[in-house]
């Protein structure tokens, strides 16, 4: 069957994307991947929903997630899907087993968000060690004379704990050198020596990690190892001058522990971008202290973000519509499984064998 005669491949983005008027929120979704392919029909889901349901998933062999839930039922009638595309490497909100189920591909957009969170969370460490919110504060209600009481400090010397040194992690550690910080520490069972190296860190365990760094920066995936992994007996073991900055998932820092050691000035401050309870639409305990950052989970979010996310999640898609492995697969063994390969010959209409 030639392009011409194959049946266009569908894909759809969900209505978060969009405003009301079905106007994209943002500059470039990266949708300019598929301009020279007329086999491919992109689209958006008319109404958001905080849950995928099943007949918004009917009619399209592939879709583009930003925030809605993926569960089992959201898949129950997911006959013709090939593929569900996480805008983003956080994937904690799809049931990634429930996929892998129903012959569906989970893919993330490993890599293209590496820089923009790892310069946001150096961008947080500078503001938290010299006190930027509470000096803008000083001009914005008239207390010029109490300045001499944020006396900050440099990264220079300082020390940084990382918990996950994926991508994110590892961009991090590139972009800081040259600010004269001492070793990186590293707290990922799943690390290899040869990246530590490379990077010239260090693997330590958790406890150490955080009795030794100046600089708390959390980076691993939500998953049943993690949430919680940051609780009271561990925030307790922090230094009295040490910072916690999460830019990965809620779930993973125990907010009410936090809360209380941010309060009680137990550590230094905090840098938050996500949250147990997302969306936040109230204002949050957190916004009561003074030694705290917040973030609506887009301290990270730029036009070059969401371009190279984009771009990632639409040549995946565009990958997969040609018979081609996609890259960022989360389950990658279905690329082998029968169901699957006959799914994906039927809706892209090419021979299995010519399937990569």
């Amino acid at each position: 069957m030639t392009d011409i005669e194959r049946a266009r491949f569908r894909v759809a983005l969900t209505a978060d994307f969009f405003d009301e008027d079905g106007i994209s929120k943002f500059d470039d979704l990266g949708l300019g991947v598929f301009d020279d392919y007329d086999s491919i029909e992109v689209t958006q889901f008319g109404e958001h929903r905080p849950e995928i349901t099943p007949d918004q998933l009917a009619d399209y062999a592939g879709v583009v997630v930003l925030t809605p839930q993926v569960t089992a039922e959201s898949l129950s009638h997911s006959n013709e899907l090939l593929a569900i595309g996480r805008f983003g490497v956080g994937y904690d909100s799809v049931d990634v087993d429930a996929c892998t189920e129903r012959d569906v591909l989970a893919m993330i957009t490993a890599g293209a968000v590496d820089r923009p969170v790892a310069e946001a969370t150096i961008g947080w460490m500078i503001a938290l060690t010299h006190h930027m919110l509470p000096k803008d504060r000083m001009i914005r209600t008239g207390q010029w004379d109490d300045r001499t009481q944020y006396m900050g400090c440099e990264l220079r010397d300082r020390t940084l704990g990382i918990i996950g040194l994926g991508g994110i992690g590892r961009k991090l550690v590139s972009l800081l050198q040259g600010f004269g910080m001492q070793q990186p520490i590293v707290f990922d069972p799943f690390v290899p020596a040869s990246v530590l190296e490379e990077l010239g860190a260090r693997s330590i365990t958790l406890d150490e990690l955080l009795t030794t760094a100046d600089f708390v920066s959390v980076h691993c995936p939500l998953n049943a190892q993690t949430r919680g992994l940051i609780g009271a007996g561990e925030i307790a073991k922090m230094k009295p001058g040490s910072y916690l900055l999460n830019t990965a998932r809620g779930g993973i820092v125990d907010e009410q522990a936090l809360f209380n050691a941010l309060q009680e000035r137990r550590i230094a401050g905090a840098a938050l971008d996500c949250f147990e309870v997302e969306p936040v639409t109230e204002p949050h305990r957190f916004a009561e202290l003074n030694n705290v950052i917040l973030a609506p989970h887009s301290i990270a979010w730029t036009s070059e973000l969401f371009r190279d996310i984009g771009r990632t999640a639409c040549q995946s898609m565009l990958d997969l519509s040609q018979g081609k492995r996609p890259a960022g697969v989360l389950n990658p063994k279905l690329l082998e499984r029968s169901s699957f390969r006959a799914k994906w010959s039927r809706i892209t209409g090419i021979a299995e064998e010519s399937l990569e």
